[in-house]
């Protein structure tokens, strides 16, 4: 049988990705280049039992898609930069409480209310580091409608498997263009659920350590109880401020991520095998940095591509030997300069690398990219 195909918005793909991976309830505000993930789900949540609501401000969004996290539902939410912004606080709160959500975040120009109409890269380190104190991230980042909807719902999966927030970062140029995207049948792409605990109810604990580094989660309503709080706390989910507890917490949520980076990673190589320069590039940018590598091959110059699927965790051991490999790394970025830090972090001197950045609501186009190339080779 034929699979369903549709051309569709990378908007429209998300609202679909997240229906696929099992999403029953989506809680949102109307912002400027996202609004289309919400409106899509307004309509084909209640077809599979979910529930959609737009709440009164994006806080109220973020706050309600924790609630129904917590009550057992698979949750969205979607915004771009300012509601980001305003949403960082109760992102903090549920990487503390270890609550699965998945955030999308159709990026634009900035800061503040910026350029609400075109494309930006510029939330990448606040993905990352937006809420304060220390705690992990994941964070994917698609570059076409197609794999808008495959990341969807793998950032549900990583959400329920680690017990944590998860964002989708594309922008305004993905979100609003038109492909070709194929549903992939039930079952074709893997739906993972988070585990439910199977001790007594009297014996559960949210946060119990012995359970591994990632506690079974058990749902509002359905025969536990516990307590939920965004203050350090002991295994049964009450405040406690003994030094070794806290810190037990603190390194345990970190540790489920960082030990598990070869599970979470995803990345796309082109043409990097022989390459003397990489260009670096994720997301639309990434689409004119192929182009670029295409072309310049024509040329005789030896570029490749290296894509990062996943930016959070950043892609460290590849990135290393790449740098060792090539004479430059180039890094393009509608930004004035975010993830060439990271690069550089990792690279230790062992190339040139230099950044493409741009502001000014236009994409980077192949050409730059090319100019820049001969520039340092």
């Amino acid at each position: 049988m034929a699979k369903k195909v549709a051309l569709l918005q990378g908007n429209d793909a998300c609202a679909h990705g997240a229906i696929y991976a099992g999403c029953k309830f989506f809680g949102g505000y109307p912002i400027t280049p996202s609004t289309e993930v919400a409106e899509v789900l307004s309509g084909e949540l209640p077809k599979v039992g979910g529930k959609f609501i737009q709440m009164e401000d994006e806080i109220g969004a973020i706050a309600s898609v924790i609630g129904a996290s917590l009550a057992g539902s698979k949750a969205l939410t979607a915004t771009s930069g300012p509601g980001m912004s305003l949403k960082q606080e109760l992102i903090g709160y549920a990487c503390i409480a270890e609550v699965p959500i998945v955030i999308v975040n159709v990026m634009r120009g900035g800061p503040s209310t910026g350029m609400p109409t075109g494309p930006g890269q510029s939330d990448v380190m606040q993905a990352k580091w937006g809420t304060h104190g220390d705690h992990a991230a994941i964070a994917v980042a698609p570059a076409s409608c197609q794999e808008i909807f495959e990341e969807t719902v793998r950032a549900f999966n990583l959400a329920e498997k680690f017990r944590m927030p998860v964002q989708i970062l594309y922008d305004e140029i993905v979100g609003h263009m038109r492909e070709r995207v194929e549903f992939p049948e039930p079952g074709e792409l893997e739906v993972i659920d988070r585990s439910a605990p199977t001790v007594a109810a009297e014996d559960y604990k949210p946060y119990d350590p012995t359970q591994g580094q990632v506690p079974p989660l058990a749902a509002f309503g359905s025969g536990y109880k516990f307590h939920v709080t965004g203050l350090n706390k002991a295994p049964d989910g009450f405040p406690t401020t003994k030094a070794e507890l806290v810190d037990a917490e603190e390194r345990r949520q970190i540790a489920k991520v960082m030990d598990h980076v070869d599970e979470i990673e995803k990345n796309e190589e082109y043409q990097t095998e022989d390459a003397d320069v990489i260009i670096w590039a994720f997301g639309s940018t990434s689409r004119s940095a192929r182009y670029a590598v295409n072309e310049l091959r024509k040329e005789g110059i030896k570029a490749g591509l290296f894509r990062p699927i996943t930016l959070w965790p950043f892609p460290e051991k590849r990135t290393a030997e790449l740098a060792r490999q090539a004479k430059a790394i180039i890094v393009p970025e509608l930004n004035l300069g975010q993830m060439i830090y990271e690069v550089e972090r990792v690279a230790k001197d062992a190339c040139t690398i230099t950044g493409i950045n741009r502001v000014d609501g236009e994409p980077i186009n192949p050409g730059q990219i090319m100019d820049r190339v001969k520039e340092v080779l």
